[in-house]
């Protein structure tokens, strides 16, 4: 990677948040360190950030509050720190829109490698976006722009909507009327990193449901095929 990325260490524990700086430093990664959300939100708001790596269990506000705060106003890659053993947090977490998630305790050559493939899954999807120039899709009342990575519906509100929302959506439109299974969404969506079980794919599109769909419990543009998968029903048209 040519670009010196800046990261930004979330983490109450001064044991654990100090010597991870340090060895990213030493991995020529820039770093920057908060102690709490309100912290971060204060060097979010004063400097570029890059990646994010965010401890759950935090006094005051946790990492979660703070991880969908921030997926609702930004797309910065999210990497979240859990001591618990058991998936919950780790799946509201990702539900959230995190990118990946590292229980503690952890290795920092492990955090390093997961750091770097965030980063190079996001700024490739970037460069390819900007190469391939202006992406704007139409479908029923929704308006999607690839290179801004928004959903606006027809009356021009903006839809938040997490960087593993937004790979999904962007799934379901570049293969509209196709039968797409879940491992298939799990590979478009570039979820294999995070996901430990096929399944929960299915927490993605009933969150997606949720944001498109006029009666999510009786959807019409992203329909259950049994024993396949999902379909996309929607006309999708190229917007100029």
């Amino acid at each position: 990677m040519s670009k010196k990325f800046r990261i930004l260490i979330v983490d109450d524990e001064a044991d654990i948040r100090e010597p991870l700086a340090e060895y990213l430093t030493r991995n020529d990664l820039t770093v920057a360190m908060s102690v709490s959300a309100a912290e971060a939100r204060a060097e979010i708001a004063h400097r570029e950030v890059d990646l994010i790596i965010l401890d759950i269990m935090m006094p005051g506000e946790d990492g979660l509050s703070l991880c969908r705060d921030l997926r609702a106003r930004s797309n910065v890659p999210i990497i979240l720190l859990t001591a618990r053993t058991d998936d919950i947090d780790r799946i509201i977490g990702l539900e959230m829109g995190a990118d990946d998630y590292i229980g503690k305790p952890f290795a920092p050559r492990e955090l390093l490698a997961r750091i770097r493939a965030v980063l190079r899954r996001t700024g490739t999807r970037a460069s390819l976006e900007q190469a391939q120039g202006r992406r704007v899709y139409r479908f029923k009342n929704w308006l999607v722009n690839a290179d801004e990575r928004s959903l606006t519906s027809s009356d021009g509100v903006n839809v938040p909507m997490g960087d593993a929302e937004f790979r999904l959506l962007m799934a379901f439109v570049m293969s509209p009327r196709k039968v797409l299974s879940r491992n298939q969404l799990l590979d478009s969506a570039d979820a294999r990193e995070a996901d430990a079980f096929d399944r929960s794919i299915d927490n993605r599109i009933v969150r997606l449901r949720r944001k498109i769909e006029e009666d999510p419990a009786n959807p019409a543009l992203i329909k259950t095929v049994r024993s396949g998968g999902y379909i996309f029903t929607a006309d999708v048209q190229q917007a100029t």
